[in-house]
């Protein structure tokens, strides 16, 4: 297995970068080629962590600028109905710890953004990956006790919930808005402080 390269970066088009090591040029499939240098001044070296997937009638590399995002990628695999194109197609229009914090609050729409990807398929990974994401390096864990939508109902915690929907209407997604409003710790009767004091961590 090759779970690592560090070379240099010869070419790059959509989806694909062919990295130069030892006198070998590997292709490797990419979420981002823009991630990496441009090659306005000729090869330049570049390091990715990679993944090899073999198959009856193919063997393909599979690389990322982040080992969070290689490993992201590998807990996608093993939700069911999801290969290498759906995962490679969501971590490109999301970052690992972005991809993170939609599982974490169940921010569906988010995950459907990538192409190709449904509400079905991201349901699945909501519910397969929620509770699988410890291990993985460098994600940054939000606090979800305010997140849930069973704790943004009764009491005083009405505020937050409404708050919640009125800063999705404003165009933040779900897991953004309930993010800043998990780092609210104080709790208020009226959702306008809520969005407030949210506005500013989202705008910051």
């Amino acid at each position: 297995m090759i779970g690592y390269i560090k070379g240099q970066l010869l070419s790059k088009e959509e989806g694909l970068i062919v990295i130069e090591n030892g006198g070998i040029g590997f292709e490797v499939h990419v979420p981002d080629p823009g991630q990496f240098v441009t090659l306005q001044d000729g090869p330049a070296e570049v390091e990715v962590w990679t993944t090899m997937m073999v198959r009856e009638d193919d063997i393909s590399l599979y690389g990322f600028k982040q080992k969070s995002d290689l490993m992201l990628f590998k807990k996608l695999l093993n939700v069911n109905g999801v290969g290498a194109k759906a995962a490679l197609a969501i971590l490109s229009v999301m970052r690992a710890d972005a991809l993170s914090r939609a599982i974490l609050f169940e921010d569906i729409a988010s995950i459907t953004r990538a192409p190709g990807v449904g509400k079905k398929t991201a349901q699945r990974i909501v519910l397969e990956l929620k509770d699988k994401l410890a291990d993985v390096p460098g994600l940054e864990q939000a606090d979800t006790s305010f997140a849930s939508e069973e704790n943004l109902s009764g009491g005083d915690i009405d505020a937050r919930g409404e708050a919640l929907q009125a800063l999705i209407v404003l165009g933040y997604s779900r897991s953004d808005a309930a993010m800043a409003l998990s780092k609210i710790k104080e709790e208020y009767e009226d959702p306008q402080t809520y969005i407030k004091k949210a506005l500013a961590k989202l705008m910051r």
